[in-house]
């Protein structure tokens, strides 16, 4: 934790609020902003002077690199209120650290850790009023980079923008999802960008969601790209199963995101005794589990989604239901669990908490 600020990041606040117009009971999902944004920009091999100016549009040149080649990145982390009023960011280390290896996979500078950690602190800080305390609610952070060369060459950008907002958010999905199985369309190969959080990833899944979706899916449930046979992730979220007293996901590997919901998943899982599994999972596999009913829960992790229960499954042309969730035992806990930590109401024996306090 950051206790005194020795911050080099010049300042500029907004004139007036928007917070009065706020009813966190009724914002949608990343589409009400704070007050204020963190810009820094590369260039000559060094990044410039950072600064906090009021949240508003930027301009591009028609020629910006990062339109036609697509040199983007981002993140997704959440600050809480705790209870004594304290202001949490959840494990933003972890986010640092797959920002970079994102950065390096697309050929982008990596920002310093520390200076990273400070631009969230000041940034965070000077918004805090727009953290909400609704029980469900919490403060989305997007950090994001992207290259801002003006040509058209193929070739990396020498100059990027580095760029963090904020936005007050409810839960991302309010129920439980059903998912399908996507045997045709690949979200991630061995040798591609599966790994990081590069925006073409996204791209590149809005086609095959857009069918599911058609056929009352809310999510994918993607496949190897090589055979289709195996699960890989869903969507904006890593999967797990409980199968019997075994929580079981795939492995991080170079075609699914190291989730840093999932991680904290699996430490969890395993503090409190149960036997976690990271290994392949084959479509096969979890058939026979819905066969013989030994599938109790299914679940997504993810920043913004957190803990999101998924009450189906479709393979091919059949719907497999999950027990009602009202019987599931782990994903209830663990979300319990998680949101204790973040909002302070109980001991963070994980030291995962990042306080924004000066």
């Amino acid at each position: 934790m950051l206790t005194e600020s020795t911050s080099p990041i010049k300042i500029q606040k907004i004139a007036q609020s928007k917070l009065e117009h706020l009813d966190i009971e009724k914002v949608p999902f990343g589409k009400v902003f704070s007050d204020h944004m963190f810009v820094m920009d590369y260039a000559d091999g060094e990044w410039s002077e950072p600064e906090i100016i009021p949240y508003q549009n930027i301009s591009l040149n028609p020629a910006t690199s990062v339109i036609h080649y697509g040199q983007s990145i981002f993140e997704g982390m959440k600050a809480f209120k705790s209870k004594n009023g304290d202001i949490n960011i959840f494990r933003p280390k972890k986010n640092i650290e797959r920002f970079n290896r994102s950065a390096e996979r697309m050929c982008m500078p990596e920002v310093p850790e520390e200076l990273f950690l400070d631009a969230l602190q000041e940034l965070v800080n000077l918004d805090s009023g727009w953290v909400p305390d609704l029980s469900g609610s919490a403060l989305y952070i997007r950090p994001f980079m992207f290259a801002t060369d003006e040509y058209i060459g193929v070739k990396p950008s020498s100059t990027y923008r580095f760029m963090i907002f904020s936005c007050p958010v409810n839960k991302y999905y309010t129920g439980a999802v059903r998912v399908k199985v996507e045997t045709q369309y690949s979200r991630s190969v061995k040798g591609g960008t599966g790994f990081a959080k590069a925006a073409g990833n996204y791209a590149a899944a809005l086609y095959p969601a857009k069918i599911a979706q058609e056929k009352g899916y809310q999510q994918l449930l993607w496949t190897d790209a090589i055979e289709h046979k195996f699960i890989e992730e869903s969507g904006t979220m890593n999967v797990l199963f409980v199968v019997g007293n075994k929580l079981i996901t795939p492995p991080i590997s170079e075609t699914i995101l190291a989730g840093v919901t999932r991680d904290s998943i699996l430490e969890l899982a395993r503090d409190w005794g149960y036997q976690v599994e990271e290994r392949r999972i084959s479509v096969d596999e979890m058939l026979g589990w819905l066969h013989d009913e030994e599938l109790l829960e299914v679940f997504g992790a993810g920043t913004a989604a957190t803990v999101a229960p998924i009450e189906a499954i479709g393979i091919a042309d059949r719907d497999y239901e999950l027990p009602a969730y009202a019987e599931w035992k782990l994903a209830p806990r663990l979300s319990v669990e998680l949101d204790s930590i973040k909002r302070g109401i109980i001991p963070d024996r994980f030291n995962w908490n990042f306080k924004t306090n000066k």
